[in-house]
This record gives C-alpha cells, sequence and structure tokens, in this order.
C-alpha cells in the first residue's frame, strides 16, 4: 500500500521521513519587531525550516537578550548572526526579488501567491542563483503600503476570514514551512519496523498453514464447496496487514492458546514449554 509518492520502508529504530535543508534558503526580514521574545521564535521557525539569514529592520529590544536566546530554544547561531538594519531598503539592497508578508489586501497593482505559490516560485529563482527575501511586518500593524511597494510579490496565507491574522514566528513558520516542503523529494509516509522485520513469504506461508489446519480442526473450514473462497479471504486479510517477523510469531503463539482454550487436556504451561501445532 503506498501513500501518494512511493512508500519507504526503514529497519531503523526511529526511522524518520529523509528531509534536508535546500540550498540558497530565502533571507527573512523583520520590520521593527517589538519583542525580543517574537525574534527568538522566529529564529526558532527559521531554523526549523532551513532558513539561517535574519535580518532586523529597526528592533525594539536585544535580539541577544536572555528572553530572545530562550525563546529561540536552540536557535542561538541564527540571533548571533543576525544582521541590523535602519531601513527597509538597506534590508534589501542585496536581494533580486523580495516577497512581503500581508493579511489584507491593497490598493495596488501587484502579484499575490499563497505561501505554497511562493515556495514554488522561491524554489525555481532559487535554482537559478537569485537572492530572495522574505519580508514580515510589525506584529501590530503589519507592513506600510510603502514598504509593500518595494517587494515584487505579495504572500498571502488563506486562513478563516473570522480570523486570519498570525503572530509573527508563526507567520514565518508557515512561509518557510512552504519553502521547505517546496523542495522535499522524499516519500509521503514511511514504515518504521524498530527491531524487527517485515515478514517473507516463506513465514507467511508457514503462517497461513498453521491457521488453515487448526481452522479444519475445529470446522471452521467444514463447508467443502465455500473452503477455497474463504481460504483465499482469508489470506488476503493476512497479506494487506504488512506482518512483521514479531507479529508473525504473535499469531503463531495465539492460534497454539486458541486450540486448547480452557479443555481439561489442556497441557500445563512450564517455562520453556511449546504445544505442538499438532
Amino acid at each position: 500500500m503506498t501513500l501518494g509518492r512511493t512508500q519507504a520502508t526503514s529497519y531503523a529504530d526511529k526511522a524518520r521521513l529523509p528531509a534536508k535543508p535546500g540550498a540558497n534558503p530565502p533571507a527573512v526580514i523583520l520590520v521593527e519587531p517589538q519583542l525580543g521574545e517574537n525574534i527568538g521564535t522566529t529564529a526558532r521557525a527559521m531554523m526549523n525550516c532551513g532558513l539561517n539569514d535574519l535580518r532586523l529592520v529597526d528592533p525594539k529590544e536585544d535580539w541577544l537578550s536572555e528572553k530572545a536566546r530562550g525563546a529561540s530554544s536552540g536557535a542561538d547561531a541564527i540571533l548571533e548572526k543576525a544582521q541590523k538594519f535602519t531601513k527597509v531598503e538597506d534590508a534589501i539592497a542585496d536581494l533580486e526579488c523580495v516577497y512581503a508578508t500581508t493579511a489584507r489586501r491593497r490598493e495596488m497593482v501587484k502579484t499575490v501567491m499563497t505561501a505554497r505559490a511562493a515556495a514554488g516560485d522561491m524554489r525555481t529563482r532559487g535554482a537559478a542563483a537569485q537572492r530572495l527575501g522574505l519580508l514580515f511586518g510589525r506584529e501590530r500593524i503589519g507592513l506600510t503600503n510603502h514598504e509593500l511597494g518595494l517587494a515584487n510579490v505579495l504572500v498571502e496565507v488563506p486562513m478563516n476570514p473570522e480570523h486570519s491574522s498570525l503572530n509573527l514566528a508563526q507567520a514565518v513558520l508557515v512561509v518557510g514551512y512552504e519553502w521547505f516542503q517546496a523542495g522535499y523529494d522524499g516519500p509521503d509516509a514511511v514504515t518504521t519496523y524498530n527491531k524487527t522485520m517485515p515478514v517473507t513469504k516463506e513465514l507467511l506461508q508457514e503462517l497461513f498453514d498453521h491457521l488453515e489446519e487448526e481452522l479444519d480442526l475445529c470446522g471452521f473450514l467444514r463447508n467443502d464447496e465455500k473452503r477455497p473462497s474463504m481460504v483465499v479471504n482469508i489470506r488476503n486479510m493476512l497479506q494487506r496487514a504488512e506482518l512483521t517477523v514479531q507479529e508473525v510469531r504473535t499469531l503463531h503463539g495465539i492460534i497454539k492458546e486458541l486450540r486448547y482454550g480452557r479443555r481439561e487436556d489442556r497441557p500445563k504451561r512450564q517455562p520453556g514449554y511449546k504445544v505442538d501445532k499438532v
């Protein structure tokens, strides 16, 4: 069974989807951020998404304060190399394409993209070695029309129209996530097996034989006419389960136990004692 892209299989104890940061990530420009904590949580969101170039336009608090560092949850490296600017024009001077986020439409002729569409566009431009930037406004009032006019593209995140505003770090995380995902080419799903393995056809056939033998003995498969289709249905159910070696062993044990139930001739359970199949 697969989900979207080909399903991957991992035999590692703790398998994860094979994600890795993309090349040429956009810079993140925060305009007049008010709180050190907001800068810290933004740095955390950036590190989550493989973004590393943080630019601050007239920040109101120290981005290297203990509050900011604590809120970054380990993204200190991004805070330490963050650059400070006095105006937006200086912060974007070396960039070739700037995407400005906004929660509301303005009276201007401008290309407006969703975060997902913008992410795809950034990946295309980034592959051509263009230098890119993501522009985020003030916590309370966002970006001015003048600042939006400096951008090539406006970015909107479609949300519940009754409550569509995001805090600063949320906005960075959403757009950064879309950028990261736009370059992800791994599987949509993985199966982790921890310390076991997927069962081989040989072991699965042994389970089929064991189960059918007991179903014959107990009379479940007594109808000769229906028996072939019943056997096929049972096998198909077990095949769809994509059993592991350990799960097959468990099922063998269940079948053995069910053979005796509470019968008086049930063998006494002794340490290491194994009940024969027949």
